[in-house]
């Protein structure tokens, strides 16, 4: 059987992994500036380098492939930059059986033998291979090390529910193994460092670890591609280049927008954006997990990108959709990772979807005004569970309504006598910055004084009341 029959078998719909975990921290500098600096979970540092891809099929097998080449980290739970950890890197002896096994077993989904076994006849193009899934008939797990490479790979294949675990061990023998289906891939991403004890040693800058990184998870997917721009890195599966141009001129300009608009007491950040999007709403919701069917992209902080797929509603869509989540994007790294409240965070980001755009979207007539103005001071100090509940329509007009209040800030409150609201954004960012707390950041942006806030609101409903 030919290697096109056998990538149909394994190299299937391929199906990128998650961004490492981050964690935010504020580093002091001399001059009493604060910067923000991530710092990840080793251990999926590790699964990041590793891993050279995965693919899953229709009826949900899910194949990996891994290149185990360096030694996973020491201790579980660490956190640390890129830069320091790729530092510290040591390469993992091929001879080490031990370490083989242990490596193996921190990437097998199910419970490795202690003693692996060996096929009756070693395939052609490779040295050793080792089965390691024992009695389980869930999956199959094989480290084989190719005679042209110093590393041991590992490859782990999934199967269906039903399935006959020995018939697919004898395709995977003879069109995986037999046919080296692994040796076309375009997996390499620069030399290992060699098998020895950890030392520091010059790297990479941070920024340019990150986009290594991105750039080797999708390296195996033909489909896929990686572009580069100023602060930001695109991971695409797009059939068209021209919507991919257009982004990545258009993400920079965006990025300089949000931070005139909405300036951040922070230095800057030692991370790079990272915007993934999919071609199709299936393999997106796969992505996304349970919950995310309501959603079209969305910016997920704790793995610090932006996840986003082209939907029937075309390219346009697609770009306003992208400008509201790289808000999200923006503003978590300007509050240090805090959450923001929604009347600003979403407010802000449907702002930013198009400044010109100055329309409802939602049926609203003069007279809707006063039950707004009712509205307005609660919504204000909503929490997201609150923000989000209730039936679609009752979401819309809060939407509206914090976009509304950031279209006021922006277009009516510049022009009030004595500008009572200049501070009102700085004061908001800073007090989230000292409380990790968005109600009493919204207090201190209105300093703390009912009347500021009736103000507020009764300034508001008379600059659109105006323009109805």
């Amino acid at each position: 059987m030919t290697i096109l029959l056998a990538a149909s078998l394994f190299f299937t719909t391929p199906a990128p992994l998650d961004m490492p975990r981050a964690e935010a921290y504020l580093v002091g500098k001399v001059d009493g500036a604060k910067r923000l600096e991530d710092r990840y979970d080793t251990f999926d540092l590790w699964v990041c380098r590793s891993v050279i891809g995965r693919w899953m099929d229709d009826d949900f097998r899910v194949f990996v492939l891994a290149r185990l080449d360096v030694l996973p980290p020491a201790l579980s739970g660490g956190k640390m930059t890129r830069s320091d950890y790729e530092a510290t890197l040591v390469g993992a002896d091929r001879r080490d059986k031990t370490r083989l096994a242990s490596m193996v077993a921190a990437l097998s989904p199910v419970e490795i033998a202690e003693e692996p076994v060996r096929p009756r006849q070693m395939p052609r193009k490779l040295k050793d291979v080792c089965f390691w899934q024992g009695t389980n008939t869930s999956s199959i797990v094989c480290s084989f090390l190719p005679e042209s490479s110093a590393s041991w790979w590992l490859a782990t294949w999934e199967l269906a529910e039903g399935d006959d675990m020995e018939a697919l061990e004898k395709v995977f023998e003879r069109e995986f193994l037999d046919e080296a289906a692994w040796a076309s891939l375009p997996v390499g991403d620069g030399v290992p460092p060699k098998p020895s004890r950890a030392r520091r040693r010059t790297v990479l800058p941070e920024r340019e670890l990150l986009r290594r990184d991105v750039r080797h998870g999708i390296a195996a997917y033909a489909s896929w591609h990686a572009t580069d721009a100023e602060d930001f890195v695109v991971a695409d599966a797009l059939p068209a280049r021209g919507f991919v141009t257009a982004l990545t001129n258009d993400l920079p300009a965006a990025r300089r927008r949000y931070a005139e608009v909405m300036p951040s007491p922070l230095e800057g950040t030692n991370t790079l954006c990272v915007a993934r999007i999919y071609s199709n709403r299936e393999e997106y919701l796969e992505a996304a997990g349970e919950g995310m069917e309501w959603s079209a992209a969305f910016w997920n902080p704790r793995r610090r990108e932006l996840v986003a797929y082209l939907s029937e509603a075309g390219e346009n869509e697609l770009m306003k959709t992208i400008r509201h989540e790289a808000f999200h994007q923006y503003l978590s790294y300007a509050c240090s990772m805090m959450q923001a409240s929604p009347w600003l965070n979403e407010g802000y980001a449907q702002y930013f979807e198009d400044e010109s755009d100055s329309g409802w979207h939602i049926p609203v007539t003069t007279t809707d005004f006063d039950a707004f103005e009712e509205m307005l001071p609660g919504l204000l100090f909503m929490d997201y569970a609150e923000f989000y509940s209730g039936s679609e329509a009752e979401r819309r007009l809060k939407y509206r309504l914090a976009w509304s209040m950031a279209y006021f800030i922006e277009n009516g409150a510049p022009k009030l006598r004595f500008k009572p609201f200049k501070t009102l954004k700085s004061a908001y960012i800073s007090a989230l910055l000292d409380t990790n707390d968005p109600a009493l950041a919204t207090s201190a942006a209105f300093d703390g004084s009912q009347d500021k806030l009736k103000n507020f609101v009764a300034e508001w409903k008379k600059f659109w009341i105006k323009r109805m």
